[in-house]
């Protein structure tokens, strides 16, 4: 497949995964023939793994932090794993701070009438 395919079969710019693939966030991606890049499965994997930890908020950083220990083979397999264990406990963190965000404005749009509403009126005819 190739980066055009790639780019629009999983929604991600053709320079993203260019750049990806330079700063190795990707590994490198085999090339044809003529020069481009040619993406097999595993390739196209790594694009979806890459592009989830990005949605999911890990750094770029962590990503290819991750990429050169893989590389590095089995011996990292811990490293790894805690590697992705620090990672979720990062994003638990988020998704509780998001719950409370959550709960707190359907708290105000349950409640919007008989609270929110007076308020307001109080703040624009402070007494």
């Amino acid at each position: 497949m190739n980066i055009k395919q790639v780019s629009e079969k999983y929604n991600i710019p053709s320079d993203t995964l260019r750049y990806w693939e330079r700063i190795g966030a990707l590994p490198s991606i085999v090339r044809n023939s003529s020069g481009y890049r040619d993406y097999d499965e595993e390739d196209e994997q790594w694009v979806y793994w890459t592009n989830c930890m990005r949605n999911a908020g890990v750094s770029i950083e962590r990503i290819v932090e991750y990429i050169d220990l893989f590389k590095r083979g089995n011996g990292t397999i811990l490293a790894r794993k805690a590697l992705l264990k620090e990672q979720l406990d990062v994003i638990v963190k988020h998704q509780t701070e998001l719950q409370k965000m959550y709960d707190l404005l359907d708290d105000k749009i349950e409640h919007y009438e008989d609270q929110m509403l007076k308020y307001e009126r109080k703040l624009k005819n402070p007494e």
